[in-house]
């Protein structure tokens, strides 16, 4: 277990190879401010170089909550250049999970708001309880989504429906959610974390050399022309067909046991 700051923690399960990123400033329904979005920056960071961990599940220690998104008790303190100096920091945080290189799967109840919504869907997948409500309603305030929702929330929901959401504010129940797409998998109140976490074992038990390249293929080729993609998937094939991964893999499949993957 590794803390980063005050309100970010790690837990590696070495069995399952998977990692829990925790959001964990439970008296703040975990508002990301400008510590807290530094901290989940430099638990990113820690996490892509970390080549025993293949998947990753980004969780929440509140109760009540996921994340209600930024600390606005914190921005409205903050003059015009004190919040341009805190821009770089809070990009970090989101697009530090955005582009960890393993799977990454969120578990979400609760509130789901703003740039916490925002953290859940730079994941890869999101599974959701009963309780979650999910939304984003930055332009009531007065700001747009600033952690990749404009782009993320359109590519999994398509152009209109996403405008519908991010130009109303509105809040978004679970099982509304799940019926739009907004989460993957709904489950029972509270067993978000388990599940996540099963699921996160049950990918990890697989190539992380395969694994990671399947996921630079799927973000890398999003939005391009087809021929485009291909040159894409055929470019991350290469770095998995000559590695120790498929040869194991192979090895393992025509010998009829597990693989032992060497991750290289």
């Amino acid at each position: 277990m590794t803390r980063y700051g005050e309100y970010v923690e790690v837990r590696k399960d070495a069995g399952t190879h998977v990692a829990e990123l925790v959001l964990d400033r439970p008296k703040a329904m975990n508002a990301v401010s400008t510590s807290m979005a530094t901290a989940i920056g430099e638990a990113c960071a820690a996490l892509s170089a970390d080549r025993d961990v293949r998947a990753v599940v980004l969780t929440s220690s509140n109760e009540r909550a996921f994340c209600v998104g930024a600390d606005l008790k914190e921005r409205n303190r903050f003059t015009d250049a004190e919040l341009g100096r805190q821009r770089p920091y809070a990009r970090a945080a989101y697009t530090g999970v955005l582009q960890l290189p393993m799977p990454t799967i969120a578990a979400v109840h609760g509130f789901a708001l703003g740039g916490g919504f925002e953290l859940a869907l730079s994941c890869d997948l999101i599974v959701a309880d009963a309780t979650a409500v999910v939304g984003l309603p930055e332009v009531s305030v007065g700001v747009i989504p600033g952690g990749g929702g404009t782009q993320l929330l359109p590519r999994r929901v398509g152009a209109a429906r996403a405008a519908e959401l991010i130009f109303t504010a509105r809040r978004v129940a679970a099982e509304e959610a799940r019926g739009l797409g907004l989460v993957d998998e709904l489950v029972a109140e509270g067993a978000d974390r388990a599940e996540a976490l099963a699921l996160a074992a049950r990918i990890a038990a697989h190539s992380p050399v395969g694994l990671r390249a399947a996921k630079r293929a799927l973000r890398t080729g999003w939005g391009m022309a087809l021929a485009a993609g291909l040159e894409v998937e055929d470019a991350a094939w290469r770095t998995v067909a000559f590695s120790g991964d498929r040869a194991e893999g192979v090895a393992a499949f025509n010998e009829k046991r597990t693989p032992e993957w060497p991750g290289e």
